[in-house]
């Protein structure tokens, strides 16, 4: 989740923000083959907008849709990050008949990411402005703070989310290395009673997507002023073994946002500073970069996250920009899975 420079969000200072995750530089399907292929970037996979579902709001100045998330009943949950006080902070989707209905709002989260838990089944939100993690009833109610508090001395800012298959929750913490020289972002492993919070990684430079690969072996995870994927090798206990670069994205004046991985291990890395996703393999071989048509580039300037169908190959990818908030779909590369929700 990232919008313009050192983005101090009009919408979120006047909640008491200095900037939501504010890193990022300001920048204004069928499968096809065109420029990209000859860029180094793959084939090109061409995005279709499904609906627009967001304004910028008058009162925040902006709209930035994050966190696609589907439900059991195939409804696809989006949360606007940066909506204020009254209006839906989380909305619900019908993709078929393309209608969507607020799902939940509240008059303090700043919400970024969102996922159902295998554990209990519930809705769960990173809320980047308290550093709260909260957790909703699958159907939008009985709102609850799952997690509150400092890690290890320092407060969060609780970016995205993944579950691992016991329920156990993994977080991209961007700590306060955003607007500072000092790479200080974790990843941070909290258990699922919400009782134990447990720094894996650290000195990381604005963390931002993780998800886990296809066996639940490790986590990928990007960091979005280094523009890399690392991915992390863990135990059964969620220890962590082993860890390395695999991935340097060339992204020019755009940013590495969220991530997620489809059924055959390909990784979906969103783009913050160009509405746009970067398709790779597991072994980092950059297979695809999924494009809007030109004619809506101009007014959209990043592509957050994503989710695949379950089961099915249609993806919906969220973008956002000047003119408002969308969905746009695509034919993603393999059917998806849990971790194909962008967490």
């Amino acid at each position: 989740m990232r919008q313009p420079s050192i983005r101090p969000l009009a919408a979120l200072t006047a909640i008491g923000m200095l900037a939501l995750a504010g890193c990022g530089t300001q920048t204004g399907g069928t499968v096809a083959e065109g420029p990209a292929a000859a860029s180094g970037e793959g084939r090109v996979i061409r995005a279709h907008q499904t609906m627009k579902l967001t304004q910028p709001h008058p009162r925040t100045g902006m709209t930035l849709l994050e966190g696609p998330t589907f439900s059991e009943d195939g409804g696809l949950l989006v949360v606007d990050v940066t909506a204020p006080a009254g209006e839906p902070k989380v909305l619900r989707v019908d993709v078929r008949e393309k209608t969507a209905d607020p799902f939940h709002t509240d008059d303090r989260g700043a919400y970024t990411s969102a996922q159902f838990s295998p554990y209990d089944g519930r809705v769960y939100l990173t809320d980047y402005a308290h550093g709260d993690i909260v957790s909703l009833a699958a159907d939008g109610g009985d709102r609850q703070t799952f997690f509150s508090g400092e890690v290890d001395g320092a407060p969060m800012h609780p970016d995205d989310l993944a579950f691992d298959q016991d329920g156990n929750l993994y977080i991209s913490d961007s700590h306060d290395s955003c607007g500072t020289q000092a790479a200080a972002g974790r990843i941070v492993r909290i258990d699922r009673e919400g009782r134990t919070a447990t720094v894996l990684a650290d000195r990381l430079a604005a963390p931002n997507g993780i998800s886990f690969d296809t066996g639940y072996r490790g986590l990928w995870f990007s960091e979005l002023t280094e523009n890399r994927v690392s991915y992390m090798q863990l135990d059964d206990e969620g220890r962590v073994t082993a860890r390395h670069t695999a991935i340097r994205v060339d992204g020019g004046i755009a940013q590495t946002d969220s991530l997620a991985v489809d059924a055959d291990g390909n990784l979906y890395q969103g783009l913050h500073g160009r509405p746009a996703m970067a398709v790779y393999s597991r072994t980092g071989q950059r297979l695809a970069t999924v494009e809007i048509p030109a004619r809506d580039a101009k007014g959209l300037t990043s592509a957050t996250n994503v989710a695949i169908t379950p089961h099915g190959t249609t993806a919906y990818m969220t973008v956002s920009g000047p003119d408002g908030g969308f969905l746009y779909r695509f034919d993603a590369l393999a059917a998806g899975i849990r971790q194909s929700n962008g967490g």
